[in-house]
């Protein structure tokens, strides 16, 4: 088979096979599961990996999309691209997701729910990592259901350059460029890339044609920057920073009618930057890390109803030290200090300090195989919350006598602090919500191409929004509250990838949720109990790559305990092809939404109907 065709098969098997697939991971490597570099084969956690040629060949354009197609994964939007975005990751919201960029936190204290997905553009990303299960044994708060790394790209040995342009319906544009250089000795690097779109309707009643109200526009900025310097074989030095800019347009409330005007307007804008220094020294008895790492957040919502400014940040300083002993064992010891701020009218901070330390080791011969045992112990102390110590244990064995079967179980606690929002907003908060505390755990069964996984998660004191209704179902406001008792969420992953014949490979996966509910065993809103993904990607043709999927989401209500609207039950088909006319020149097109299905994901707002997009890749 062409070499193309082997990378691209050998690249699309990542995105769900974890650390199972021993032949073809060995020599990729991840730095979310433990906080320093390991290889997919001697982790032991249950991870998943998006790369770059997966993004590619499926043509997604925000983060979002590219996370949903990983098992275990799903989300929702208030309206079309750009617009506010929830992520639930094994039925756990965003707020339970802690995402990095570049390890820089993007989770923003004072948003509503965590990390802003709606502004998370894909260009530029070299891979993604998904942490599955809590770790904040290892990260700290905002960990419960997991970890979501964003990493970037960083320049190749030599000086390139690189450029796309796609357009599209709703009057999409996207486009961007970069320039790289690096030596031995530094490196550098630097991309500029725009989403720009008259998009369509925010809001729509439910059945109504969207074409029939004004459009809201919305358009990104994403700029990435990384320089590094390499002081001899043992010192190195490296930069980031990466700034992110949104803003467009929605539909505003009305508050004396309870509802949204779809062809009312109010503009919104965001501006997130994201900068680290980070200093390494190698020898033969440890590795170090020294870094510092700051995450501003700046959000302005001026015409709507509730609007103001909300600006925040987050300062991180840390130290870790890993220590390599026997052949592949390791201990990995560490402190940092954050700083969180809500500045604005509310003018409000705290502080955290946190102490860590894993261990890993690799067991050879024992039950006849390899046995990787990893355990982590964290405690973090809070300046205006009790202090807490959380933990992970992790275990995973490969069987030599049954040739590719692995096995795996990994048990953690977690817990996240309130946002300052939720806290202190005058419209939802309450100042006393209390953290919630989660334990979680999961097991894995994998034999070559297949992969089954249980797991559960346990929340005590949940922290949600309560909506209220008048007597007519009108939403009348609401609040953030500690929703009493446990909450549990367990389920079921598969995922199956192979190369079913010469040059075509199947990419699929199926999750299903036992149980989402609250302590009242009321189900909780908007997670879907069943979800299917599958793809098809060919090869077959010198230069030529042709892919389709698709993506079921099962029953799902908007509200709890299954009230509300149903907005599950469809399915979404979606085509891409690309053509590689030179070695320096590549054409694409994709269709999205094949079908032309009429959903919504969250009841009131606008999902895309069928669209066409082409686009031209070159670099030198």
């Amino acid at each position: 088979m062409k070499f193309k065709q082997l990378s691209l098969i050998t690249a699309t098997l990542l995105l769900s096979n974890t650390a199972f697939a021993e032949e073809s991971l060995g020599e990729i490597t991840v730095t979310t599961a433990t906080q320093t570099t390991q290889t997919l084969n001697d982790v032991t956690s249950n991870i998943d990996v998006i790369t770059a040629q997966e993004i590619q060949d499926r043509g997604y354009t925000t983060v979002a999309q590219a996370l949903s197609s990983v098992a275990g994964i799903s989300f929702v939007s208030n309206g079309g691209i750009g617009h506010s975005t929830s992520v639930f990751l094994r039925g756990m919201d965003s707020k339970h997701i802690l995402v990095l960029i570049d390890g820089v936190r993007y989770n923003d204290p004072t948003s509503l729910s965590g990390a802003p997905f709606s502004d998370l553009m894909v260009d530029d990303i070299a891979q993604i990592e998904i942490v599955k299960g809590a770790q904040s044994g290892i990260w700290g708060a905002d960990a419960s259901a997991g970890v979501i790394n964003i990493i970037t790209k960083k320049a190749k040995k030599g000086t390139h350059a690189s450029a796309h342009i796609e357009g599209g319906s709703f009057g999409t544009w996207k486009y961007g460029a970069s320039v790289s250089t690096a030596t031995d000795i530094y490196y550098a690097n630097i991309s500029y890339n725009v989403v720009d779109t008259d998009g369509f309707t925010t809001v729509a009643p439910y059945g109504t044609d969207i074409d029939q109200y004004e459009d809201d526009e919305y358009k990104n900025e994403t700029i990435n920057m990384k320089a590094g310097y390499h002081f001899n074989e043992n010192n190195r030095l490296s930069l980031s920073y990466s700034q992110i800019k949104g803003d467009g347009d929605a539909d505003p409330y009305d508050s004396t009618t309870y509802s949204f005007d779809p062809n009312g307007q109010y503009r919104f804008e965001s501006t997130y930057k994201f900068t680290k220094a980070n200093f390494n020294h190698k020898d033969s008895y440890e590795t170090l890390n020294l870094y510092a790492q700051r995450s501003d957040f700046s959000r302005t919502y001026p015409d709507a109803l509730f609007g103001k400014h909300f600006d925040g940040s987050v300062d991180e300083f840390g130290i870790n030290s890993k220590i390599d002993y026997r052949s592949k064992d390791f201990l990995l010891v560490g402190v940092d200090k954050k700083d969180y701020s809500y500045e604005n009218d509310i003018d409000k901070n705290y502080d955290s300090t946190g102490i860590f330390a894993t261990n890993a080791n690799t067991f050879e011969g024992i039950l006849g195989g390899t046995t990787i045992l990893t355990e982590s112990l964290r405690y973090d102390n809070y300046s205006d919350f009790d202090s807490k110590a959380t933990g992970k244990i992790g275990i995973k064995h490969v069987h030599s006598h049954i040739e590719g079967l692995v096995t795996s179980f990994n048990y953690g606690t977690a817990y996240n602090v309130p946002t300052m929002y939720q806290l202190f907003d005058p419209f939802s908060g309450n100042t006393n919500l209390n953290p919630e505390t989660t334990d979680s755990y999961d097991v894995t069964l994998a034999y070559k191409d297949l992969k089954i996984t249980y797991f559960n998660n346990k929340i005590k004191d949940m922290i949600d929004y309560v909506s209220n209704y008048d007597a007519n179902g009108n939403w009348i406001g609401g609040g953030y509250d500690n929703v009493s008792g446990t909450s549990k969420i367990d389920g079921l992953e598969l995922a199956y990838q192979k190369e079913v014949y010469e040059g075509v490979l199947l990419n699929s996966n199926y999750t299903h949720l036992f149980k989402a509910e609250n302590n009242d065993g009321k189900t909780l809103a908007r997670r879907a109990k069943d979800t299917f993904n599958l793809g098809v990607d060919y090869y077959g043709i010198d230069k030529l790559h042709i892919g389709a999927d698709a993506q079921y989401i099962g029953e799902r209500y908007d509200r709890a305990g299954e009230q509300g609207e149903q907005t599950g039950k469809y399915t979404v088909f979606n085509m891409t092809a690309d053509y590689q006319v030179t070695d320096a020149l590549q054409v694409y097109g994709k269709i999205e939404n094949i079908g032309d299905k009429y959903y919504q994901t969250v009841y009131g707002y606008a999902t895309s109907p069928r669209a066409f997009f082409i686009g031209v890749r070159g670099n030198i």
